[in-house]
């Protein structure tokens, strides 16, 4: 045999090389996809007569807790919060209060628990012990809600009290706690044999107390009488070749806790205490004065160094929100306006007392820095106009003429059941409606119609002009010049506007029948942002017809019962043990079209309270659910590509 060259030899090795290099990449090995499991704890799980104050929780592997101050629950509720937290594969929770004698302590980690590397969780986890010989087992469960817009409510407090004396919610801690999850979810836990009232409290103050007005609250009428039984519910396996066929289907005997249809409808208490909230001068011809609550009365307000009669007063219907325009130049110029304000305060046993109060509204801007900037500004036009003037010498120029501002809403194509709205940026010293006119047209000529012209009764400074629409025919608007003059001394230009009202076949039409509804009930329209369309009452025949719907556009209902009748939704109170005026959603959404009609029949209580409110519309979303990360099956395919 002839020796093999050298040169092929070398090749040879280069080429084994790196024959054995492309093997295979190391990657680490699989990835971890088991959850943390539970080991040991001292004291053991479900232990009796315990008395010491720290628990030590041992898992297989290291852990982390996620979101601890949020998730983790610990009843019954702490004065001073247990300490907790993780070391190696332990948790350690340490208690700071004294441990209550014959009393079930449950830590309840909902999904805390991960493990450190992955973040697999370990799922739902409660750990429980008593100070007693007895352990309390009991589970009672249930949803809380926004009252008036039905939106979940997270992370707000659910206790349970024993004493069933209406007063133990605003004197005495929380017996078992909880609190809601992302779907307004609660569970609470180590609950005893016996009757109970539940209350719901986003408490401010972490205090465990309804003590203020501004926490919202919620509870039910009826007693808690916690219960259990045994039952039964079928797991199914799917086959993991085809996965479209059943593998088996197990029975699994559990507890099953109730109630757990428990329903809470959460509100603020209309805050009655009043007081002035804020005072302010926005613009140089007005200051405004904010109240926290409504008012039988206006205010009295007495000018210090100025005439009040030189004021206009405008406010809402609630009289907490008012601003007074400076009818005067001059007095607008000043710097600082002074004045007396004598008005209702509530004092501290919940009284309405007189209240004086001495008020100084200052300009925004020193009348030195405005007098300068009016001279810039007329150097500027000054420059402009010269300008102008060597353009051209046959053109004579005109000095620009200043006009009130009016806004006219009137769309070239108006809905049938609108009207054309006249807005204004200050309040009016003239109106005169002969310089308003409305005219028809009719055949190819313009024939005037009849209109009414009124004010807004709820938005300051707004009018209306109606006229009997027709549909598919044309409107004009015309108004002269100086039909309006502001109470700064300028009038409105003359103004036009062209209008085509729109046929009936572009709208859509809904029909509602009505089922389970109270005897005043009244029925909103909802856009997607749940905000109010319009309104109506359902009538005697338990019936609601909105007309005029803009096609392709979606639309959802919402109903409430009203209770006092005074058109809108009421809050509920405490004290009084008043409920929230119910509330009820469609869970259903329309979308209109045009020259079509639904009909609908409604029962507002076919469906839980939870399941009404459609997902499109909540802004309350629910967390995503968190599962174990299947890397694994990702490894393997990456690692059959390499091969």
């Amino acid at each position: 045999m002839k020796p093999i060259p050298k040169y092929i030899a070398l090749l040879l090795v280069i080429i084994g090389f790196y024959a054995c290099a492309s093997t295979g990449t190391p990657d680490g090995g699989p990835y971890d996809e088991e959850p943390p499991k539970f080991v040991r704890a001292t004291p053991v799980p479900n232990s009796t007569n315990n008395t010491s104050k720290k628990v030590t929780i041992e898992f297989d592997e290291f852990i982390k807790l996620e979101n601890a101050s949020e998730k983790v629950i610990i009843s019954p509720p702490q004065n001073e919060s247990p300490e907790v937290a993780t070391s190696g594969k332990k948790v350690v929770v340490s208690f700071m209060d004294t441990l209550k004698s014959n009393t079930t302590y449950t830590i309840d980690f909902g999904d805390a628990i991960v493990d450190n590397n992955e973040g697999n969780p370990m799922g739902q986890f409660t750990y429980a012990f008593s100070t007693g010989n007895v352990i309390d087992t009991m589970e009672v469960s249930g949803t809380v809600l926004n009252a008036e817009n039905l939106e979940p409510i997270k992370g707000i407090q659910v206790g349970l009290h024993k004493n069933l004396n209406d007063t133990a919610f605003t004197t005495i801690p929380f017996d078992r706690i909880s609190r809601t999850d992302s779907r307004g979810k609660f569970t609470i836990r180590g609950v005893a044999p016996g009757k109970y009232r539940i209350y719901a409290l986003m408490d401010g103050n972490q205090n465990y107390l309804f003590d203020s007005k501004t926490e919202s609250v919620a509870w039910t009428d009826s007693l808690i009488v916690p219960s259990m039984e045994g039952a039964v519910r079928h797991d199914t396996i799917w086959n993991k070749i085809d996965t479209t066929r059943i593998d088996t289907i197990m029975e699994i005997h559990y507890t099953h806790f109730m109630p757990d249809d428990i329903m809470l409808r959460a509100f603020k208490e209309e805050n009655f205490q009043q007081y002035l909230l804020k005072s302010e001068r926005p613009q140089t011809y007005q200051f405004c004065l904010y109240f926290n609550a409504k008012a039988d009365t206006l205010p009295t307000l007495t000018g210090i160094d100025f005439d009040e009669k030189k004021l206009l007063v405008e406010h809402n219907q609630r009289n907490d929100s008012i601003i007074y325009w400076i009818n005067d130049t001059a007095l607008c110029e000043r710097d600082t306006l002074t004045f007396q304000l004598d008005y209702l305060i509530t004092d501290s046993i919940g009284k309405l007392v007189p209240q004086r109060d001495t008020l100084s509204m200052l300009n925004k801007v020193p009348k030195e820095r405005r007098m300068a900037m009016k001279e810039e500004e007329a150097k500027k036009k000054e420059k402009e106009r010269k300008k102008n003037e060597k353009k051209t010498d046959q053109e004579a120029v005109t000095e620009e003429v200043q006009f009130l501002t009016i806004n006219i809403d009137a769309p070239a194509e108006l809905d049938l059941d609108r009207n054309i709205v006249l807005s204004f940026e200050e309040p009016l010293e003239k109106i005169d409606t002969a310089a308003i006119h409305m005219s028809h047209k009719v055949d190819s000529t313009w024939q005037d119609i009849p209109f009414i012209f009124r004010g807004d009764t709820v938005v300051p400074r707004r009018y209306e002009i109606l006229a009997d629409w027709k549909p598919g025919e044309e409107y004009k608007l015309n108004i002269d010049s100086l039909g309006f003059k502001g109470i700064y001394g300028l009038s409105t230009d003359k103004a036009e506007k062209t209008l085509k009202v729109k046929t009936l076949d572009a709208y859509g039409t809904l029909y509602l029948n009505i089922v389970g509804a109270g005897e005043h009930a009244i029925v909103q329209l909802l856009n997607g942002n749940d905000g109010v369309v319009r309104q109506q009452p359902v009538t005697d025949k338990q019936t609601c017809d909105f007309y005029f719907l803009q096609p392709s556009t979606k639309y959802y209902i919402r109903l409430f019962n009203d209770a006092n009748n005074n058109g809108k939704w009421d809050t509920g109170d405490y004290t009084k043990k008043i409920q929230p005026e119910e509330v009820f959603y469609f869970p259903k959404v329309w979308e209109m079209k045009a020259n079509f009609e639904f009909e609908e029949t409604w029962n507002i209580h076919a469906v839980p309270l939870d399941r009404q409110k459609l997902d499109d519309i909540k802004k309350q979303k629910p967390d995503e659910t968190k599962k174990i990360k299947d890397r694994n099956k990702e490894r393997a395919k990456k690692l059959g590509r390499e091969q």
